[in-house]
C-alpha cells in the first residue's frame, strides 16, 4: 500500500517531466545556486566533509556545495529531476540519489556534517509536517549544521505549497538541534515576500 507522503510527493515527477526541456515552469527550479546558501558559503568559515541537500531538483546547490570543498549527496523523489541534474552536472562528483527523506537508509542516520533543506518541508501539507522535521534532523551528524530557507506564511495559504510559521520552524529544537542563528529576508514571491534563514548545530 503506497504510504501518504508518496502520494503527496508524486506530482513532483510528473513537474519535471512536462517540463524537462523547458525549466521556467518549475517554479522553484531557478537554474541557480539559493542565494541564501550562497551568501552562507561565502561566509568566512571552513567548508568541508559530508554534505546532504535534500529534495535537489536540477542540482545547482549541491553543485554549489561541492565547488567549495563538501563531498555531496543529492536527495530527490523525482528520478526525472535526477537525471536531468546528472545531465547539467556530468562532470561532478556528486552522488545524485532517487531518496525518499521519510525513509532514508540507516547509513545516512547522524552521517552528515551539513545537510542543506530549501522548501522541501513546505512542499508537503501540514500533516507531514513534525515528520518531516524529524526525518531532516535525523540526518544531521552530531556536531554537524543544517541550513533551512523557507517561506514565511504571511496570511491563510491553501497551499501547495505551504510556508512555515516561526513555531513550526522551532520544532528543529525538539530534535536535539540547537539555533546558531535566525534571519529573515524579503524576495518578492507569490508564495510569500519573507523567508527564513536558520542555522542549527547539532
Amino acid at each position: 500500500m503506497q504510504k501518504a507522503h508518496n502520494k503527496a510527493s508524486n506530482w513532483f515527477d510528473g513537474l519535471y517531466q512536462e517540463n524537462k526541456e523547458n525549466h521556467e515552469n518549475i517554479p522553484w527550479a531557478r537554474q541557480s545556486v539559493n542565494p541564501l546558501l550562497q551568501s552562507y558559503l561565502n561566509e568566512d568559515r571552513v567548508h568541508k566533509g559530508k554534505a546532504l541537500v535534500i529534495g535537489c531538483g536540477l542540482g545547482d546547490d549541491a553543485r554549489a556545495l561541492e565547488e567549495v570543498g563538501y563531498d555531496v549527496v543529492a536527495i530527490d523523489v523525482s528520478q526525472t529531476a535526477l537525471d536531468l541534474a546528472k545531465e547539467r552536472f556530468f562532470d561532478s562528483h556528486i552522488v545524485f540519489e532517487k531518496q525518499d527523506i521519510f525513509d532514508m537508509p540507516a547509513k545516512y542516520h547522524e552521517y552528515f556534517d551539513f545537510v542543506f533543506e530549501a522548501f522541501t518541508i513546505q512542499s508537503l501539507p501540514v500533516e507531514f509536517r513534525q515528520k518531516m522535521i524529524k526525518a531532516v534532523a535525523d540526518t544531521v551528524a552530531v556536531e554537524g549544521t543544517l541550513l533551512l530557507v523557507a517561506h514565511k506564511r504571511e496570511e491563510a495559504f491553501k497551499g501547495p505549497p505551504w510556508p512555515l510559521e516561526k513555531d513550526e520552524v522551532d520544532l528543529f529544537k525538539n530534535e536535539g538541534l540547537t539555533e546558531l542563528s535566525h534571519e529573515v529576508h524579503t524576495e518578492e514571491s507569490k508564495i510569500s515576500n519573507t523567508r527564513f534563514r536558520v542555522l542549527y548545530r547539532k
